[in-house]
């Protein structure tokens, strides 16, 4: 299931980040190195790169997945050929980095990047990224149930009215 939930987020990354590098170049702005340096250090301390590591894993894997479903038989090849391929495109990362950081620089000016920047260097920054992923847990646990009893007296309103207008249900 994990596995799924990795390729369907690399698959989503991919298509955002195709779209972004799409774009028109007339509407770019041209970063400065400075403004770049500064965001790649902001991509950097925030780990946001770290929701971008699953996606070469995650599209080798799908493709040898789909070259299984075509030959069980394949799979040690396969195997073989996916551990290289890993070790391969792994500098890859670098490019979608680079992407990442150049968007950064056409959202916020550079003095607004530094600022950023040290918010998350400082303490309360650094509490914030190391608390973030337990709060959006916990988060999304509390609008799971909330949605459930939403759904459930959502239900139980319609059924009432139903029957008020005759539905036998």
């Amino acid at each position: 299931m994990r596995f799924l939930q990795v390729i369907r987020g690399a698959r989503l990354a991919a298509f955002a980040l195709s779209l972004a590098v799409a774009a028109p170049a007339a509407f770019a702005q041209q970063a400065t190195p400075a403004a770049m340096a500064t965001a790649k250090e902001l991509i950097v301390v925030t780990n946001a790169n770290g929701l971008f590591n699953p996606l070469i894993n995650g599209v080798i894997e799908q493709a040898k997945l789909l070259y299984l479903q075509q030959n069980p038989g394949m799979a040690k090849d396969l195997n073989e050929i996916t551990a290289k391929m890993r070790a391969e495109m792994a500098p890859r990362m670098s490019e979608l980095a680079d992407e990442v950081a150049r968007l950064y620089t056409t959202e916020f000016t550079e003095p607004e990047l530094k600022d950023i920047l040290a918010f998350y260097k400082s303490p309360a920054g650094q509490k914030l990224l190391a608390k973030q992923p337990t709060v959006i847990d916990n988060s999304m646990k509390f609008a799971q149930t909330w949605a459930n009893k939403l759904s459930d007296e959502v239900m139980g309103k319609m059924r009432d009215e139903l029957k008020k207008r005759g539905h036998a249900l």
